[in-house]
């Protein structure tokens, strides 16, 4: 995988700045533009100044790296996420935060995956994108990038207002690991339904100090190993049992995530708590989850979710699906199995309320 650096036209590094940002171009809706025959392909990033002209207005210096080959993110892979973490890693002391432009597809995983990548940050790092190109007269990637960029430059008393891995859409900043993409045709894509805003943006941005997680003054360090044998197991109606074996005995498999009803519960059939109880007894994780965007998972509250509680399914109580998969890959990537049963039900980056 290819990454260059570039030089902005217009925009350039001084010691007259009040804040040095990196910015990392992945690709996505945001930087697309018409080739002759009218179709979206990627654009030339480093002529985002005649896209943009008020970004010379900021006061920040940039420093740009760019996928030489944009990506869709619907192709995006843990490789992807090593990447854009090394190049976050290996700038860090030198830049004041970090703005990721990133399709909305598969966003929230990877600001989840970074979250619980990037141990001990104290910087802004803020993921953005757009629902229309910035070539569209319309297009809501100007309004994104600017205040993502106002957001990765800020500081209280010499420090990082926002030190956590975040969204900022539609005038809102999200914690990453607790956001999901909702929406696919308005310009409000994300949302955290168990967990406030950090920050709204109107005539001035409006930081919610309470919400905001505290850097813990740790060395920053990067989690670079992913596991990703790990299935997704989503309960409905009439599930059948060769659906579930056929998930539970793939080769190789190291965690499921169990999507259930409500706060966690599902079937009591006698068949499916002996397959999932088969699987933990071969060291298999598995995490419940609930499908509802909002609430938590409390295995125990109701009579449908105290046989998996007994038989050892470890409660996700209220993270997204997004964030407990991509927690999953990073704990099974550094540590034994024994150890991530005991981290998973533990808030590692504010992705759970304990």
């Amino acid at each position: 995988m290819k990454i260059k650096q570039i030089e902005v036209s217009g925009v350039h590094a001084t010691d007259n700045v009040r804040a040095r940002v990196l910015i990392i171009y992945t690709g996505g809706t945001f930087g697309m533009t018409h080739d002759k025959s009218g179709a979206l392909i990627p654009f030339d990033f480093s002529s985002i100044v005649e896209h943009l002209p008020t970004i010379k207005n900021l006061g920040l210096a940039f420093s740009v790296f760019t996928f030489e080959t944009p990506i869709d993110s619907s192709n995006i892979r843990p490789e992807h996420w090593e990447v854009i973490g090394k190049i976050i890693f290996d700038n860090y002391s030198s830049h004041d935060g970090f703005v990721v432009l990133h399709g909305t597809d598969t966003m929230a995983y990877t600001a989840s995956a970074l979250s619980f990548m990037l141990q001990g940050l104290n910087k802004p790092v803020v993921l953005t994108g757009a629902q229309l190109p910035i070539i569209d007269p319309r297009s809501d990637a100007r309004e994104n990038l600017i205040t993502a960029l106002e957001i990765a430059a800020a500081k209280l008393n010499g420090q990082a207002i926002v030190p956590e891995v975040c969204i900022y859409f539609d005038y809102e900043l999200l914690r990453g690991n607790r956001s999901k993409k909702v929406e696919s045709m308005q310009f409000d894509a994300f949302d955290s339904g168990n967990y406030p805003p950090l920050a709204k943006a109107g005539v001035k941005i409006d930081y919610n100090q309470a919400a905001i997680r505290k850097p813990d003054n740790k060395p920053v360090s990067l989690l670079t190993n992913f596991n990703t044998n790990i299935a997704i197991l989503k309960l409905f109606p009439g599930i059948r049992e060769p659906v579930v074996r056929a998930v539970l005995d793939t080769g190789g498999l190291k965690a499921v995530i169990l999507e259930t009803y409500g706060s966690g519960n599902a079937p009591t059939s006698p068949w499916l708590i002996e397959l999932l109880a088969k699987a933990i007894n071969s060291d298999i994780i598995i995490v419940n989850v609930s499908q509802c965007p909002g609430g938590m998972v409390v295995q125990g509250k109701y009579e449908t979710s105290k046989e998996l509680k007994r038989i050892g399914v470890l409660s996700g109580a209220d993270m997204t699906t997004e964030a407990a998969l991509t927690k999953l890959m990073v704990l099974l990537g550094q540590y034994s199995v024994e150890a991530c049963r005991e981290m998973i039900e533990q808030d590692i980056a504010g992705e759970l309320t304990t």
